[in-house]
């Protein structure tokens, strides 16, 4: 028989029980996300800071770090986006990154900060600030690792529901 003290309690403790859930659940987790673009062959013009990567991949790819450890791609149209306007935005706070150009067996490594992409065709073009290095007149097989970005990993965040459309793969 539930007496009116045991309902009382038992209401109280689920209130606390479902509070915690609730307070658990608005707590937004967020991941920092790393990109990696590749290209055929890359261009650079010292005079106006343009690095231009040529016959790029239509394909960005995307991973975490512990404890997350998500990983996949997404198109590199749907990449670009990120440089809107907003303050965790790139264009509020260009990322840097690493590009790594490998000519024969050379490997040229060069620092960069990334600003104003744009896409035509298979051609992307940055405008860079120089960090760390040099950068070479011209390259092939062009590797770009971008710095992180943090997002939201909750499902109703506008990240969250935009990675629904990239194809990614989960590793526990």
């Amino acid at each position: 028989m539930l007496t009116r003290q045991s309902f009382v309690a038992f209401a109280a403790l689920t209130l606390i029980l479902l509070g915690g859930a609730v307070a658990a659940a608005e707590e937004e987790k967020t991941a920092d996300f790393l990109f990696v673009q590749s290209a055929k062959s890359m261009k650079f013009d010292s005079a106006t800071n343009k690095l231009t990567l040529e016959n790029v991949s239509p394909m960005t790819l995307f991973f975490t770090d512990r404890p997350e450890r998500i990983a996949g791609n997404m198109k590199t149209t749907a990449f670009l986006p990120f440089w809107s306007e907003g303050k965790d935005s790139f264009k509020s706070d260009p990322p840097n990154a690493d590009v790594s150009i490998v000519d024969d067996k050379t490997m040229t490594q060069t620092v960069v900060e990334l600003q104003d992409p744009v896409l035509e065709g298979d051609t992307l073009t940055y405008t860079v600030k120089l960090i760390k290095g040099e950068m070479p007149a011209a390259g092939t097989d062009v590797a770009v690792f971008i710095d992180i970005i943090g997002r939201p990993l909750t499902p109703l965040s506008i990240a969250g529901v935009g990675r629904r459309s990239f194809r990614r793969a989960v590793l526990y």
